[in-house]
């Protein structure tokens, strides 16, 4: 393809492959979109973004209040275990430990005996604990 640029007074043409440019915007020239219907699609994407919008709210807004009910439940057993604390510095086993002392004792009585028939024996310090 051969290019030959011509004058013809203001402007210079350039001649590619039998067809006449002229200088000035490169690309695409931009369709004539109507008014309306660009409107129309820019209301659209608006609610489109609000519902999004809204969805990741309720979305954020609901692993607030479960991440606060999981820290309120954290707060009410810290407070029993500190609750347990204090009564064990006064010497005093708290039914509920008693409870898990000698159900654990149970069942590893039990796992003993289905192993060794003569294995009935409960451990010391766990008797000491319980005060027996």
């Amino acid at each position: 393809m051969s290019t030959v640029e011509e004058m013809d007074g203001r402007e210079a043409h350039t001649v590619v492959g039998g067809k006449v440019k002229k200088p000035g915007k490169r690309g695409r020239k931009p369709a004539k979109i109507d008014l309306k219907a660009k409107l129309e699609r820019s209301r659209q994407s608006a609610r489109e973004c609000r519902a999004r919008k809204k969805l990741r709210y309720q979305y954020l807004e609901e692993l607030v209040s479960s991440r606060e009910r999981a820290i309120c439940a954290l707060r009410e057993e810290l407070e029993m275990y500190k609750q347990w604390c204090m009564a064990m510095d006064q010497g005093k086993i708290p039914s509920e430990i008693r409870a898990l002392l000698t159900g654990e004792e149970q069942n590893k009585s039990q796992q003993n005996s289905s192993r060794h028939p003569k294995a009935g024996k409960t451990d010391a310090n766990t008797n000491s604990l319980l005060g027996n």
